[in-house]
């Protein structure tokens, strides 16, 4: 991405893409499923996997455990295509309108969110599986 000087109100309300990454190179990606608007997983990219991603049309990421760029759904299929991306103000995170191509986590779930936290509960039976 280009590294030009941007000032706050440039970033904030202007029209030029300027990503913020983090110490680390990465920007925050949350996928929403396009017609529901669940929320499918929270990743990671890199500069290459933005760039990839806004190239082809297929969520990109960048595997923070393997140090590698991450085609999602190339083991599995399960491809996530971008309707949309959506920049917040600051440009350091990132919501892509997806339409996933079957289940998003490894796991085999719809989503990576399939349990909810019970607020009262001690850690050891804390999580209860959504129904759908």
């Amino acid at each position: 991405m280009n590294e030009q000087a941007i000032t706050k109100e440039e970033r904030e309300s202007g029209a030029r893409f300027a990503p913020k990454f983090d110490d680390r190179g990465l920007i925050t990606a949350v996928v929403v499923d396009a017609q529901s608007s669940e929320v499918l997983v929270v990743a990671f990219m890199n500069e290459e996997a933005l760039a990839k991603t806004r190239a082809t049309g297929n969520v990109h990421f960048w595997s923070r455990s393997r140090g590698q760029l991450w085609l999602k759904g190339e083991t599995s299929g399960n491809f996530l295509v971008v309707e949309e991306i959506r920049v917040d103000c600051d440009q350091d995170a990132l919501v892509i309108l997806a339409k996933p191509a079957g289940p998003t986590c490894h796991t085999g779930e719809t989503s990576c969110f399939y349990r909810r936290l019970d607020m009262q509960a001690p850690d050891g039976a804390a999580l209860s599986r959504i129904s759908r």
